[in-house]
């Protein structure tokens, strides 16, 4: 049986550990100490579209972790943490396991290959949200894909085979950044928009004002992503014209920017719309909608640590 360790089990994680468990030994590490006790104690409950309650060890300091080798770890802390989370991995990484990377952002990779490990890098269209400590629900089902960044595509297969088999269908492909831009840009538009109209999922479907700003938003992404040469696998957008056109219906989910900032929690936005602004700067194009989204968030996270700086945490 396959060791995993999943390092951040918040919402997708935590669907993912959940998951996983019903294949593999699983240990997760999570740096909120009350979520990682109730896992440990009493299990991880799944609610909405995955019903189910998954009992693995969880811990919240690497330092807890006994010395045994895992076969894989999987990334899904905020892409501000993977650098402080790998500085404390150092005996967990020793025999070079499988990493991978399901994180929103960019950023990440480049720190997961310095270790010198192989490593997959993915995207998921799965949405998730954390409840309370031990309970996750899982708002959106979808596809994942995942390939080689370091390493062998037929090293990483068992992995991809081990997802899907576990109910989590997964693509496992030699050239994987075709996907993972396509998600890239949806994140960059639709997660700072819901925390800007305070996780009202209706208000981005139904005001025409914030669909012009996410037309505009997803225009100026895809600029900048074909500029440093990149591709989509799929129209990135292509989900929120489906729910504008009424073809699906639309969720409650308004993002997990909208999610840290109701509990004063810092956002990626720097690993996101952040980061388009400072490439775009780089490559001299004009992307005023990012600019100016990219602050207003970074002014609501500043707010909402004045109004819950207990309430910050890690998970994604």
């Amino acid at each position: 049986m396959k060791k995993i360790l999943v390092v951040g089990v918040g919402a997708i994680g935590g669907i993912v550990a959940a998951k996983l468990a019903a294949n593999a030994y699983v240990v997760g590490l999570d740096s909120n100490t009350a979520h990682a006790r109730h896992i440990s104690e009493h299990g991880l409950e799944i609610e909405g579209a995955t019903r189910l309650r998954a009992h693995f060890p969880c811990v919240s300091e690497a330092v807890e972790l006994v010395d045994e080798p895992f076969d894989a770890v999987v990334f899904l802390v905020k892409s501000s943490a993977t650098a402080q989370v790998l500085g404390t991995l150092g005996r967990q990484l020793a025999h070079k396991p499988l990493l991978v990377t399901l994180q929103n952002g960019m950023g990440n990779v480049e720190q997961l290959l310095a270790t010198g490990a192989p490593v997959a890098h993915g995207a998921t269209m799965n949405a998730g949200r954390y409840v309370a400590p031990g309970r996750i629900e899982h708002l959106v089902r979808g596809t994942t894909w995942m390939g080689p960044v370091q390493g062998r595509l037929e090293d990483m297969q068992w992995f991809g085979d081990l997802l899907s088999g576990s109910g989590l269908p997964c693509e496992v492909i030699a050239d994987v950044m075709d996907a993972v831009w396509s998600k890239f840009v949806f994140n960059c538009v639709m997660n700072p928009v819901g925390a800007l109209v305070g996780g009202q999922n209706a208000a981005r479907y139904q005001v025409s004002e914030v669909c012009d700003l996410i037309d505009a938003l997803a225009g100026e992404c895809q600029q900048v992503v074909r500029a440093l040469g990149g591709n989509f696998a799929f129209e990135p957008m292509a989900f929120v014209h489906k729910v504008r056109a009424g073809a699906v219906p639309m969720t409650r989910h308004a993002g997990s920017m909208a999610l840290d900032i109701a509990r004063g929690a810092d956002t990626e936005i720097d690993a996101l719309t952040g980061w388009v602004v400072a490439q775009a700067e780089r490559l001299g194009i004009p992307v005023p909608a990012c600019r100016t989204v990219t602050a207003l968030v970074k002014g609501l996270e500043y707010t909402a640590r004045g109004r819950a700086p207990a309430a910050r945490e890690n998970s994604e």
